[in-house]
């Protein structure tokens, strides 16, 4: 999903967005049809976190927020050697440390909230060779290139609401897959099914 990408209407038959690495595997088709939501927005948006840039911060932030939430304890009930001002500040660094990561997505979801609003109703296309967007304001335009990356997806993520597809070397930009989005239930298997006999499964 490419929420800044413009767009005029729909006219010929799109190039693939992304391309799956490993090229045409066998395998039916799957088309899901969705109109993307916050949830889905956060979603996609925390799995970029996990594997990108921020993933460290996964596993500094919990103990930095118990940590500092520990000393200001033990100084405000214990020794009281720093002060209440100091503890104040302690005590509030912690509790940011400890809401920033769960915060995180949904407050990058709201950043681009309104582009993907402005592109409405989604029509997904994904097989062997690619994954396929329209939208009721057109097919995306630039793809990968625009953002300075390969055109091709070589990973993803399933979460329990969707499938989160991206280049392992740049996991901000990606396309999500809503699992409601299919018209069939068994379509989500032969939709991993066909992931995993292409790209990476993270």
């Amino acid at each position: 999903m490419r929420p800044d990408a413009a767009g005029a209407g729909p006219t010929e038959p799109a190039e693939p967005l992304f391309e799956l690495a490993v090229g045409s595997a066998a395998g039916r088709a799957v088309e899901l049809v969705y109109t993307p939501t916050l949830a889905d927005v956060a979603d996609a948006m925390r799995v970029a976190m996990r594997h990108g840039d921020f993933r460290q911060l996964r596993w500094a932030l919990p103990p930095t927020a118990a940590l500092a939430l520990f000393v200001a304890g033990w100084d405000r009930f214990g020794y009281g050697v720093m002060g209440p001002a100091f503890q104040t500040v302690l005590a509030g660094l912690g509790l940011f440390a400890g809401l920033l990561w769960p915060l995180a997505p949904w407050v990058s979801a709201l950043r681009v909230w309104p582009a993907v609003v402005r592109r409405g109703d989604f029509r997904t296309r994904v097989d062997g060779d690619g994954v396929t967007c329209e939208s009721a304001a057109g097919t995306p335009s630039g793809g990968a290139e625009a953002a300075g990356v390969e055109p091709y997806c070589d990973a993803y993520v399933e979460t329990a609401r969707q499938f989160v597809l991206f280049p392992s070397e740049r996991p901000d930009v990606w396309v999500a897959l809503p699992k409601r989005g299919v018209s069939d239930p068994a379509d989500v298997d032969r939709l991993r099914a066909l992931l995993d006999r292409n790209i990476t499964r993270m």
